[in-house]
């Protein structure tokens, strides 16, 4: 075991660069950093440049720094099919998923489904279509609090999202309501990878805002992962933001939900700090690139969002100690200037960092994001499962 804790966060959705398959998921051309640091004047993230983030695409403003000998860089291609974000963090921790989960982008979801929503629920369905959260509130809102009603609506991505204000239909019911949602959609007819509630507040259309209420039902992930491997030897799994929600709370030993990117961040500090005695993987999903910049196709703000976390790292990467090890990554890509709203097929960055690497360097693309997770087990000390995939990276020990 070279290092006692090792801290993996997400910037969730932060991809570099198109997959090779890209085509087969009309994503030729994107690049999630690049297009967003394009789009403002002076973008800076000296914190990851000098973690050689510049060596791996073209990126404005950012050098491409040849020495950076506490650091490894390098892209992850996604074995997986797929580009949603359980797809992604699953694949990480060793599980490949052959079949995409099944989606209802065109058609909305079918009749029977919202049918027996209604019965079920006792609340009338609107929308039911393919939507951005932020808009269909504008459309349907006012009309969700006069009836209340719920606002059901999906993506590109396999989910089901019921959207209903917090004072009128209120968090307990709009919990409630997701759960029957999940246990429909369970079914291989409907079978869906999310299940979202997206509460909100707001007099009306012009004043609505989503809140960070929001609650993920997920399925769990096909066999035991990574996770699992750890903390049934012992190791703590510590999961921040929507990690939990992403498995299912499978393989996780103690969680922190965090609303935002800052959050995130000072709990992952917080941690690091208080959790001196501790063992194993703490795993951190930052979810603002993706949700408040990617999906509302914002590339100015996402590239603010990435300047903001590089300051975040700037305060984070002294507390670290020299038997500590630092991942940072992404689970797939969301160009803010590409058509539609959704994510983007794209292979990811991985940066490695750790007070006590001497040797760093830009390392050689891999093939699938699972290379994380089998690095993370041969750390331990535990041999990775042949039910997992994934390679892990020798170069970091």
């Amino acid at each position: 075991m070279k290092y006692r804790r090792i801290f993996l966060i997400v910037a969730d959705s932060m991809g570099i660069g198109e997959e090779p398959d890209a085509h087969l998921y009309g994503d030729q051309g994107t690049n999630t950093i690049v297009h967003a640091a394009s789009s403002i004047q002076g973008f800076s993230i000296p914190v990851m440049e000098s973690l050689g983030i510049g060596s791996l695409a073209d990126i404005p403003g950012v050098k491409n720094v040849q020495e950076h000998p506490s650091s490894f860089a390098l892209t992850l291609r996604e074995q997986s099919k797929g580009k949603d974000t359980m797809t992604g963090h699953w694949e990480m921790m060793g599980i490949e998923t052959t079949k995409p989960f099944q989606t209802f982008t065109d058609t909305g979801f079918p009749a029977s489904l919202i049918h027996e929503l209604e019965g079920e629920t006792g609340h009338k369905i609107i929308g039911n279509k393919a939507a951005s959260g932020t808009e269909i509130l504008k459309e349907l809102g006012e009309e969700q609090m006069r009836e209340n009603s719920l606002i059901v609506y999906t993506s590109a991505d396999s989910v089901l999202q019921i959207a209903a204000h917090e004072e009128v239909t209120g968090l307990k019911e709009l919990y409630r309501c997701c759960e029957i949602a999940r246990k429909i959609t369970m079914r291989p007819e409907y079978f869906v990878g999310r299940v979202i509630a997206r509460p909100y507040i707001g007099k009306d259309k012009d004043h609505f805002k989503r809140t960070e209420n929001r609650h993920d039902y997920t399925v769990s992930p096909p066999g035991k992962t990574a996770l699992d491997f750890l903390k049934e030897n012992g190791f703590m799994t510590s999961g921040i933001g929507k990690i939990a929600d992403i498995f299912n709370n499978q393989g996780i030993s103690k969680t922190i939900h965090t609303g935002n990117n800052r959050a995130g961040m000072e709990e992952t500090r917080r941690q690091i700090v208080e959790d001196k005695n501790d063992s194993g993987l703490w795993f951190i999903n930052l979810v603002d690139f993706d949700s408040e910049y990617g999906h509302r196709r914002n590339p100015q703000g996402y590239a603010r969002c990435i300047e903001e976390f590089d300051q975040e790292l700037k305060i984070t990467l002294p507390l670290l100690k020299e038997d500590d090890l630092l991942m940072i990554t992404a689970d797939h890509g969301n160009d803010p200037t590409h058509h539609g709203t959704d994510h983007t097929r794209e292979k990811v960055p991985l940066l490695i960092y750790s007070p006590s690497i001497k040797k760093g360097r830009k390392l050689e693309e891999r093939a699938s994001f699972s290379d994380i997770g089998a690095t993370i087990l041969d750390n331990f000390g535990l041999k990775k499962p042949k039910t997992l995939i994934g390679t892990s990276i020798k170069e970091v020990f």
